[in-house]
């Protein structure tokens, strides 16, 4: 336990942490009202900390607005414990599964901001060369993985995001993130390495939060229907070990 009278102590921090602990596998999903309960301190005191942690990407608001889960934030600060300890032990073996049947090399990634963080790539047979390696940084909108993973995002976030860009770029950006979340998967055909083709899917967390995206690649004009299809069961199978079930 810190010493709460040391000097050095950023009390607004402390405060956010305190936050992000109140959510666990059981309550994930929490009001304002009672995240403010569990910490024993007032809503404005509270709204401060959880207006902070949106804007910021750990926290997001439910589709109602009522409420607030954990956001994708979070899984930046602790990819590398999920990647050894859970998502990865349980994305490998699927993975492998996709590679061996269709020989196309396959991949697993993270939103790092506006990039994407490669925690998995298994090769096909073929060694063909690839700009794309384990803990590989790539500007997400090139990539099919790097959409899918921002097809997963809030329009304000996005928004956010790339405030930078004029507002026909960024038009075009959720347009796309918006197509891509309601197909389920993105396909990208040579956009970032001539040549190659891509196909991703999203992983989910037990709150139905995308965390991750899983991909395949290979040297082909196109994506083959059944290519896409599996990627889709792959990322459903791997979403499933980490907890989420669909909603009935």
């Amino acid at each position: 336990m810190s010493d709460r009278h040391d000097p050095y102590l950023v009390p607004g921090l402390i405060r956010g942490l305190a936050v992000l602990r109140v959510f666990t596998p059981l309550t994930p999903e929490l009001t304002l009202s009672a995240i403010a309960r569990s910490l024993g301190i007032t809503r404005s005191a509270a709204f401060r900390a959880v207006h902070t942690l949106v804007s910021e990407g750990y926290l997001l608001a439910t589709s109602d607005g009522k409420a607030y889960r954990l956001g994708p934030a979070v899984v930046r600060l602790s990819y590398g414990y999920h990647a050894s300890r859970e998502l990865l032990e349980v994305a490998q073996p699927v993975l492998a599964r996709v590679r061996d049947e269709f020989d196309w090399s396959t991949h697993l990634g993270v939103l790092d901001g506006r990039h994407v963080l490669y925690l998995i790539r298994l090769p096909a047979s073929g060694g063909m060369a690839s700009l794309v390696h384990v803990g590989s940084r790539l500007p997400a909108v090139t990539t099919a993985l790097g959409r899918v993973l921002l097809a997963g995002k809030d329009a304000a976030v996005l928004r956010k995001l790339y405030a930078d860009l004029d507002p026909k770029a960024q038009a075009r950006l959720l347009a796309r993130a918006a197509d891509d979340a309601a197909r389920g998967i993105a396909e990208s055909l040579g956009s970032f390495e001539s040549g190659l083709s891509s196909v991703a899917a999203p992983v989910l967390d037990p709150a139905g939060v995308v965390i991750a995206a899983i991909s395949g690649t290979r040297s082909t004009p196109s994506v083959p229907a059944q290519v896409g299809a599996a990627l889709s069961a792959a990322a459903t199978r791997i979403s499933r070990g980490l907890g989420w079930r669909p909603a009935e």
